[in-house]
């Protein structure tokens, strides 16, 4: 995956995993908020992977 997918993906997990988290907050559901927090915590993940691919190309164009 392309370094844009990455943080593309990255954030859309982010946002579902905020989703998730409210929701089981409001209902009550504390596998559902847990379940939240993790994708938000992937999402996270990804984006940082996206950066560093972004980071590792740009230092090789500069050689």
């Amino acid at each position: 995956m392309g370094s844009t997918a990455d943080k593309v993906s990255g954030a859309a997990n982010k946002a579902a995993g905020k989703i998730k988290e409210k929701t089981g907050e409001a209902v009550g559901s504390d596998e559902l908020r847990a379940k939240g927090a993790a994708q938000q915590v992937k999402g996270e993940a990804q984006q940082a992977l996206g950066k560093g691919k972004d980071a590792v190309k740009s230092t090789v164009d500069k050689v």
